[in-house]
């Protein structure tokens, strides 16, 4: 496969399966020699506007507060059109690979017609979003890091002057909130919102953020839109 190759192509996947599980959610397995890339699709395949959204080094799809991507991927395509995908990683923390596995999901939206991306992750994800969003460039719509690492995010300024919010639970147990100011300090920029008494996985604040993410990404997406 060539250098220059697509995400999507140079994953040479074997297979593509989907099947419908609700009106509004379809899961795909895309079939590789190097693992098993899941997706997890709110909304419309042709939607413009596309959350990318995955776990941390262990992988899922559900995110931290308690499933809050499966929440917000129903609330963003009922309320703003906003599509979706909840990415599983072929390989959990492999940050090269996982980061690949979210290019390809993007590439794969926007054959179909996305034209704008928030890229989300959680823990060691929040390097991928990070790392992502620099690579997605003019695409990219926002980035959020949910109780990031730094390690990964060393090029954040890369991001430019792309929207980052960076949430962080004060009392996180793994990877305290300093971490999240760290990166913001690498990326130069970023809106930093700690969550008193709360830990890593954000469980005890699960309506503040949800509220936090579901007006915040679509006020990316909008600004994005408008200006381009």
């Amino acid at each position: 496969m060539a250098r220059d190759a697509a995400p999507l192509d140079a994953l040479d996947a074997i297979a593509l399966q989907e099947v419908r599980i609700g009106d509004d959610l379809r899961h795909l397995e895309l079939y590789t020699m190097r693992g098993l890339l899941t997706v997890l699709w709110h909304g419309d395949e042709d939607a413009e506007d596309v959350v990318l959204a995955f776990g941390g080094a262990m992988g899922g799809v559900l995110g931290p507060a308690n499933g809050i991507y499966h929440d917000l991927g129903e609330r963003l395509w009922a309320e703003h059109g906003i599509a979706t995908m909840r990415i599983g990683y072929r390989r959990p923390n492999d940050l090269d690979r996982c980061t690949h596995d979210v290019l390809a999901a993007a590439d794969l939206a926007g054959r179909k017609g996305a034209q704008r991306f928030v890229t989300m992750g959680h823990s060691f994800g929040g390097a991928v979003a990070v790392r992502a969003g620099i690579a997605l460039h003019r695409h990219v719509a926002g980035v959020v890091t949910l109780s990031t690492q730094s390690a990964g995010c060393e090029q954040a300024e890369l991001l430019g002057k792309t929207p980052l919010l960076l949430v962080h639970g004060e009392r996180d147990e793994l990877l305290p909130p300093f971490v999240s100011e760290t990166v913001r300090m690498i990326a130069g920029h970023g809106e930093l919102v700690l969550l008193p008494d709360d830990g890593h996985l954000l469980d005890r604040s699960p309506g503040q953020l949800r509220q936090l993410l579901a007006q915040w990404i679509p006020e990316q997406f909008a600004a994005c839109a408008s200006s381009s």
